[in-house]
């Protein structure tokens, strides 16, 4: 059995879910990156002996459009597919169940899936610092469930919540741009999911591609991206009220 896991996770969050999983489901685990903009992922393929964490965040309780045509590529031919959901402690919505759509009309047989909770990647005081201690405990205790279930040949289908048609979502509308502290070191435009970034000139962005995944403000080594200050804080109110309860890793097998 080899174990992948095909991870979209800009600014970490999703990943550090994911390694946690990952590392108690087996040693050796070969990564595909899902925000690699110059990958061909139309070259993997699989077999049923394959187990393949699948790993998105949720962006407004949907899967991100440029992760669903990144996993759509891959060739599943059944290998038993781990879905992985990561949100800010809102609500994931129609994440899971978009996901799971997706893996399946990809040729993967879903076996579980998971919804985790990981800081959130615009306001990020909420849920700060998780996945912490506690989720860690509980995330493991999960991988040893599934498994468990993979070990057992058992390849039942888990029911996961969302709703069809997907709820719409149109964007958060917040496109980071430079400062004056750019140098137009082509970081942020190397790393960028979709190439929004100019690499020829990082200062311009082109605000129809971006994704607002905030991957550019993440990477920057000298804090260079900003979004604009007004639309940061009215979300950041939002957010902070509505994001109170502290919401918890969910098992779906």
């Amino acid at each position: 059995m080899k174990i992948w896991k095909a991870i979209f996770s800009p600014t970490g969050g999703t990943g550090k879910t994911t390694d946690i999983i990952s590392k108690e489901l087996g040693a050796d685990v070969e990564k595909i990156d899902l925000t690699d903009a110059v990958c061909d992922f139309d070259s993997f393929g699989f077999n049923g002996n394959d187990v393949v964490i699948i790993a998105v965040p949720s962006f407004g309780g949907r899967c991100p459009d440029t992760a669903v045509s990144r996993i759509s590529a891959l060739h599943g031919n059944g290998a038993r597919a781990v879905l992985v959901c990561v949100y800010g402690n809102r609500a994931y919505e129609d994440t899971l169940i978009e996901l799971c759509d997706t893996a399946k009309g990809a040729g993967f047989s879903v076996v579980a899936a998971v919804s985790a909770i990981a800081e959130h990647s615009i306001v990020r005081t909420v849920a700060a610092g998780r996945p912490d201690d506690d989720d860690k405990i509980t995330l493991r205790e999960f991988a040893s469930r599934i498994s468990e279930k993979l070990a057992s040949g058992c390849i039942g289908e888990p029911s996961v919540p969302g709703n069809r048609p997907y709820k719409s979502w149109g964007g958060s509308g917040m496109v980071p741009s430079a400062n004056n502290k750019c140098t137009s070191c082509g970081i942020c435009a190397e790393h960028c999911p979709v190439s929004a970034i100019d690499k020829a000139d990082p200062a311009k962005t082109d605000k129809d591609r971006c994704i607002s995944c905030m991957r550019c403000l993440e990477i920057c080594p000298n804090g260079a991206r900003e979004l604009d200050e007004e639309m940061f804080l009215a979300s950041k109110r939002r957010l902070e009220e509505i994001c109170r309860e502290r919401k918890l890793p969910e098992l779906f097998m």
